[in-house]
């Protein structure tokens, strides 16, 4: 059997460093309690650093998806809303050629009233059409203007797709190409518009047939782009509610990378501070007494 030799300096060496050791830890977890945090350095867990890095990253990727198709949302609702008003106002016009061509012999002072009628129905498509969302016309294209169309119904806009990224890898077009929805030039809902109003002016009854048949026309190639629009919109809300169910995920995980237990870590504190305090009392036994503990 060997015996080791046991000198009071290894004995006291050992008893310090087994504080120190006790008093580190509860250091440690009293700042995880203070602060709500497993994390408060990288030196604390290097992988659980790396981990919350890369899920801090893909939650400002999905907040960043949830806030495009916001403002993907605000563009097609302004489309949506700008041609239910194209739509109305067609019909209307629509009515009134009806009405002309039953009463192409009427007298002229009543078909320059529809005639009137028909053309402020044209400056109404107008405005209708320079409808915007944040200063950029919503039929205008990629155009830096602030008018799709100009007085005279032409297209000023610059064709191009303004598209917003819902999703990793997925982008929505939210604007409505103004030549596809009011028609291209030479044959827009404009043009027909002002070919009407003339023919009402004229009592030009093969012409007001002719206007009939164009403004229906419009009308179904309106509502085409309006279904288009409505489309896009459920694809952009639907692409909302999954970065939104993604973002719940993703910072649950966080919290569990990094957020501390507080049962656990309460208990933990409560456990090192009876280790710290038997350290403290087995110390004070191993001390070697003095000299002046035999005099006294």
């Amino acid at each position: 059997m060997t015996i080791t030799r046991v000198t009071q300096r290894m004995m006291t060496n050992r008893s310090v460093g087994g504080m120190q050791a006790g008093l580190a830890r509860i250091s440690q977890v009293q700042e995880q309690l203070s602060t709500g945090r497993v994390l408060n350095r990288p030196s604390d867990s290097p992988t659980g650093t790396s981990a919350a890095m890369r899920l801090r990253d893909s939650l400002s990727s999905v907040k960043q998806y949830q806030r495009n198709g916001q403002d993907g949302l605000g563009w097609l609702g302004q489309i949506d809303g700008a041609l239910a008003s194209v739509t109305t106002s067609l019909g209307r016009a629509k009515d009134l050629a009806i009405q002309g061509a039953n009463a192409v012999n009427s007298s002229p002072s009543a078909r320059e009233a529809l005639a009137t009628e028909i053309d402020q129905i044209r400056s109404g498509l107008v405005s209708d059409a320079n409808t915007t969302y944040l200063d950029r016309p919503v039929f205008g294209g990629v155009t830096a203007g602030g008018k799709a169309y100009d007085s005279a119904g032409a297209f000023v806009g610059v064709a191009g797709a303004v598209n917003r990224s819902v999703a990793d890898g997925v982008k929505i077009r939210v604007d409505v190409d103004g030549p596809s929805a009011f028609g291209p030039p030479g044959g827009s809902v404009f043009d027909h518009l002002s070919t009407l109003s003339n023919a009402l002016r004229a009592g030009d009854g093969a012409g007001l047939s002719a206007s009939i048949s164009d403004l229906q026309a419009d009308l179904t190639r309106i509502q085409s782009a309006r279904a288009q629009a409505g489309g896009a919109y459920n694809r952009v809300e639907a692409a909302i509610g999954s970065a939104a169910d993604s973002e719940l995920r993703l910072t649950a995980s966080l919290s569990d990378v990094e957020n501390v237990d507080l049962p656990k870590a309460t208990i933990e504190l409560q456990l090192a501070n009876v280790a710290y305090q038997a350290a403290l009392g087995a110390t004070s036994k191993v001390i070697q007494p003095s000299l002046l503990d035999f005099l006294r």
